[in-house]
Formats: structure tokens, sequence, C-alpha cells
């Protein structure tokens, strides 16, 4: 895929003289994941593997219903498969995860040539989000230049007593996969040597990270999420302000309605590469 065809055919002629290999051409299908040639970039698409989860639910052909009348009699807490308060609620869910999965099986991951290898990064944290433990729901989104190269959605193990102290907890885990992603550029060559971007909509947590006076107000913060202040001072992150509004990694912490759930999805590079069904 690479746009210099005699660099790449180099490249290949110098691995072959140290491993044993074989050139397969352009990559179609590896590891679960469909390249789709889209322009002068590609879109990684996992179709497939979708289609084949909803085959063992059932649901490769079936069809929006036109009532929700129909919805409630067809399945309801009074039948007998579902007599388990706790388990209907838990097919529930199931059901409406494999409808959005069913609803989203022409999109894919666009990645497309871009001039600089800068790593920029969002982060973010719902604070008390669940009902039951009122633990933390982190997520954050990794760009390297235009492209999106991680990302996570996960709850935090422990309970903040802040939102800025569920924010800083966000941020350790966005530094930690970017201390990462510059180890691994750096080691192929290709790090620009540039501090990388995180952005952040709490104000307490971007002050957090640059001014270690804060941390006798944090004492309460376990140790090993003080790390990030370690390496702000060092120019290896610029931790800066983003309005709540411009958060890309709102996407992975709440819920979200409709129109600003697409936007957030278009910006992650999320596109259609097959008319959706």
């Amino acid at each position: 895929m690479g746009s210099d065809a005699g660099l790449v055919s180099s490249l290949l002629n110098r691995l072959a003289t140290a491993f044993k290999i074989r050139d397969l051409g352009k990559p179609g299908f590896f590891l679960g994941i469909e390249t789709v040639e889209a322009g002068d970039g590609m879109i990684l698409s996992q179709q497939r593997y979708m289609t084949d989860l909803l085959g063992r639910a059932g649901m490769v052909d079936c069809k929006p219903l036109a009532t929700r009348t129909s919805v409630t009699k067809a399945v309801t807490p009074s039948d007998e498969l579902f007599d388990n308060p706790t388990q209907y609620r838990r097919i529930a869910l199931i059901k409406r995860v494999l409808r959005y999965v069913k609803g989203t099986l022409a999109y894919g991951l666009r990645i497309t040539p871009s001039p600089t290898t800068t790593i920029h990064a969002y982060s973010d944290s719902d604070w008390a989000s669940c009902p039951i433990d009122r633990k933390n729901t982190s997520g954050y989104a990794v760009f390297l230049g235009g492209n999106l190269i991680s990302w996570q959605s996960r709850k935090q193990r422990t309970v903040a007593r802040s939102s800025t102290e569920a924010e800083y907890k966000a941020l350790a885990d966005v530094a930690a996969e970017v201390t990462w992603v510059v180890s691994l550029l750096r080691e192929l060559g290709l790090h620009d040597v540039k501090p990388s971007s995180i952005w952040c909509d709490n104000l307490g947590a971007t002050y957090l990270c640059a001014n270690p006076v804060f941390h006798a107000r944090t004492k309460h913060v376990e140790i090993d999420y003080h790390f990030v202040c370690d390496k702000v001072p060092f120019g290896d992150f610029v931790v800066n302000f983003v309005s709540t509004k411009d958060q890309l990694a709102d996407f992975f912490t709440k819920p979200l309605s409709g129109p600003r759930f697409s936007t957030l999805r278009a910006k992650l590079n999320m596109v259609a590469h097959l008319p959706c069904t």
C-alpha cells in the first residue's frame, strides 16, 4: 500500500535477506480485518466478522419492524424464556448491541497518507457514570497525524472523589498509551521528536499535570497516576484544555444524541464504504 513502489520493493528485498518471506501482494484480509482501497488510502473493515456475529445470533437477514407494538409482542418479560428480570435486561441490551452492529456493517476506519507523524490524543472521563458502583468510564483516542491509531473505553478500577480525579486518571491511561506509541515510532525511526499533545476538557486535571503544588490536594489519588506530571516538565507531553463540544473522546465515555454521535464518528474517520442497509 506504499506510495513509492521502488522503496517498497527495496524493503522487501532487504527483509528477504534476513527472513524467509513471501510477498502476497496488496493486503486483502488479515487478522479478521478487510482492507478496502479508497482513493489515496484504504478503509479497515470488520464486515465479515460482524456478519459472522450476526449469523450466530440469527440476525443476518433481519429487517426493521414496522411498529414498536410488534417489538413488545415479540418479547416481553412474561415470556417463559425471560421470566428472570435480570436475564431479560441482559438479553435486551445484547439485542440492542446487535441492532447497532447490523446498522453499521458498512462502516470502517479510514487510513490516508499523512504529511506528519505528530501525535495528538483526546482524553475524557464520565464521572460516577455507573449507577451500580459509581465508578467512572474513561476513554481516549490517539491520532498519528490525521489517522486514528488507538482508542479505548473502559471502566476505571476505583471510585473517584471528584471529576478532576476521574479526568486525571483518564489522562494517565492515555499518557501510558502515547508513551508506548512514541517508543515504537522511535524504534522505527519515524518519530519527529515534537512533544505529543493531549487534549482534556477538565481545567482542574489540566492544571494538575503542570503544577506539582496541586499534589497536596490530591494525596488520596494513587501514586501511579502521578507519572503524568513527570512527563510534562521533560517536554514529552503538552496537556491542553479543549472545550467539551470539541472533545472527541466523548464518543467512548457517555451516551450521545444521534446527531452528536454521527458527528464524532465522522471526526474519528469512521466512514461508510458500502451502501448501508
